[in-house]
């Protein structure tokens, strides 16, 4: 069994590659135009998917890949297209009402268009955003330091431990957006968009690479 500042190590570092700070304007610009209790109910459903993402991992992520024979180079680009469609998203700073109005001409302030239509809690936010090809592949590579069940035990609560972190800096995001404002939040996710971009272009480059390793 490891010893235990390796599993502090593993929370650390697993919360930085989850890094639920970086994606409060995310959340924000995904969840425009819902009440705080919706957001609330949306932030406990993307932690809860995240942990169940990473749980799955520890237990079985390197087999169910290989059942669907797909490895982690390819979920690793997939997951970055998904990251680029949702940057792509921000740096045109489109929000839930502007797409309710080039779709239906009108914008109905009772209505909550983002949530029955197009559910994010579980994609973009907490696969990949959040439990990215990053996460998961440091659980799966934790995984098989030791084959024992105390091992996977305290990993499984490292996973625990950053899912609670998680779903702490996302509830905080409404906070976030109250100190800020519109104009405020606007400018930050035009340049978090710009941000995630260049990762989601390493995300495909790094995959890519992995892939067809004579472009490297």
């Amino acid at each position: 069994m490891l010893d235990w500042p390796e599993y502090l190590k593993l929370v650390a570092g697993l919360a930085s590659i989850v890094n639920p700070v970086g994606v409060i304007p995310i959340f924000l610009s995904l969840t425009d135009g819902q009440d705080q209790s919706q957001r609330r109910f949306i932030a406990v459903q993307a932690s809860f998917a995240l942990c169940i993402v990473l749980v799955s991992a520890l237990v079985a992520g390197e087999a169910i890949l290989s059942f669907f024979s797909i490895g982690l180079p390819s979920f690793r680009v997939a997951g970055g297209l998904l990251i680029l469609l949702t940057a792509l998203s921000m740096l045109k700073a489109e929000t839930a009402e502007s797409r309710q109005l080039a779709e239906t001409g009108t914008v109905d302030p009772n209505e909550s268009p983002t949530l029955p239509d197009a559910p994010v809690a579980v994609v973009p936010i907490a696969i990949p955003l959040l439990g990215g090809p990053g996460a998961i592949s440091t659980v799966i590579v934790y995984a098989h330091t030791q084959e024992s069940m105390e091992h996977n035990l305290l990993v499984g609560l490292a996973i625990l431990s950053v899912s609670v972190i998680a779903l702490l800096g996302l509830l905080v995001a409404p906070l976030v957006d109250t100190v800020m404002g519109k104009t405020g939040m606007n400018v930050i996710s035009r340049v978090m968009g710009l941000i995630i971009t260049a990762i989601s272009i390493e995300f495909i480059a790094d995959g890519v690479k992995e892939l067809l390793p004579g472009l490297g």
